[in-house]
């Protein structure tokens, strides 16, 4: 069974991502909100450390994914394991409350190595580990609606030829990997749907722009286009059999390890917006006190305890998620609905303390505005709060997506 406090062995991680968060993260945070497309050059260095340290350090935004074949099997004496998926949320959770877009710019952490990491061979893992991967999901026709992605891979002997255009790829202009998303036979549908591995200076992937962002500015946003982009065969990750019954299972078990990371990144947001707010409120006489009913204090402390509490449950939630994948619990449904709260909950409590503080939440002498910026991206990328409600409502109900759009 799972326990709601920090694992013993974690404590360390969680001491040392704090520490990180403070004194590197923290005061170079506006530095880079106002110097959008900037690289952190600050950051190369607390990335070799990173890189020093034992797998699964969690100390970054690419967990070690949750593949079957990892050998992070469940302890047979207690049942229970508290694995890389956990210390990775642990860690995440730590940083953003420091800055999530610096944890996003940080080299060899993108949400690519996720998906490598999930369905990999040993071969592709020992080819492509150590390198620092962005993934490539949306398109301008195809946003929250995977299986409506219209780029397409075509083998050509020894290769895949893939063409299409990918929009808002995390990192994509510094990576060093891009994880396409495409179809090898669009008339089959999300069956065909693959995830392919696209070595950043492939002469077929072009970059066309960077975007300019209402947050996580310190984060680079590419668009690409790909045309005629030659991959080798051995660039698919997963089966390259289409399987129309199985769907796109493969690709999308990638998403069932990085929600939760993302859930923990707005949990990280939400933590620095609650605490500073406490702070502030505590500085102009308002006294929150936890042993008298909410109704009966200040509106200004009912409304930090309502916000603290959609804080907690978010948190128990996102836990759940990775714990369920250290233990290779199917946990697709968990990992939507910690996506879902913890999305939502970190734009909510933003807005939340920007009001409670007043000018001082609006002002630039403090985070808190720029925190209310970045949570905004956090309840839409990786599928977006509406998308999650009908993913939960699929799997609650027991409907297919077809019967339930």
């Amino acid at each position: 069974m799972i326990y709601l406090e920090t694992p013993k062995k974690f404590r360390p991680l969680v001491t040392q991502a704090n520490h990180v968060a403070r004194e590197i993260f923290r005061p170079i945070s506006r530095k880079y909100d106002e110097a959008e497309h900037e690289y952190p050059k600050e950051l190369d260095v607390l990335a070799s450390l990173i890189n020093g340290m034992n797998e699964g350090s969690g100390m970054g935004a690419g967990a070690a994914g949750v593949s079957g074949e990892s050998g992070d099997e469940p302890d047979s004496g207690s049942g229970n394991r508290n694995g890389s998926n956990l210390s990775t949320v642990l860690g995440i959770i730590e940083l953003c409350w420091g800055d999530v877009g610096l944890l996003l710019a940080m080299p060899g952490q993108g949400l690519g190595n996720s998906a490598i990491a999930s369905v990999a061979t040993a071969e592709q893992l020992e080819r492509y580990g150590g390198k620092w991967a962005a993934m490539a999901i949306t398109e301008p026709e195809a946003g929250s609606d995977s299986a409506a992605i219209r780029t397409t891979a075509v083998l050509d002997g020894d290769e895949y030829v893939l063409n299409g255009e990918k929009i808002f790829v995390t990192s994509g202009d510094r990576a060093e990997l891009i994880v396409v998303w495409a179809s090898l036979d669009r008339s089959v549908g999300r069956a065909a749907i693959k995830s392919f591995i696209v070595e950043r200076d492939n002469p077929g992937l072009t970059l066309d722009r960077l975007e300019h962002k209402l947050g996580i500015r310190a984060s680079d946003t590419a668009n690409f286009t790909l045309q005629d982009c030659r991959v080798p065969k051995e660039a698919l990750l997963g089966s390259p059999e289409v399987d129309v019954k199985k769907g796109f299972a493969g690709v999308m078990k990638t998403f069932d390890n990085t929600r939760p990371l993302v859930a923990g990144m707005a949990l990280g947001v939400t933590r620095a917006a609650l605490q500073e707010t406490k702070r502030q409120l505590e500085a102009a006489g308002v006294e929150i006190d936890y042993d008298t009913p909410a109704l009966c204090q200040s509106a200004a402390a009912a409304r930090y305890l309502e916000m603290e509490a959609d804080y907690e449950a978010a948190l128990m939630l996102t836990l759940q998620a990775a714990w369920m994948a250290d233990n290779r619990k199917p946990n697709s449904l968990e990992a939507s609905m910690a996506k879902a709260k913890a999305g939502r909950t970190g734009v909510d409590v933003t807005l939340g303390c920007v009001e409670i503080c007043g000018s001082i939440g609006l002002g630039e002498s403090e985070l808190l505005e720029k925190w209310s910026r970045d949570a905004k991206i956090l309840d839409i990328f990786e599928g977006t709060q509406q998308i999650q409600l009908l993913i939960i409502a699929r799997q609650l109900l027991d409907k297919t997506s077809a019967e339930l759009k």
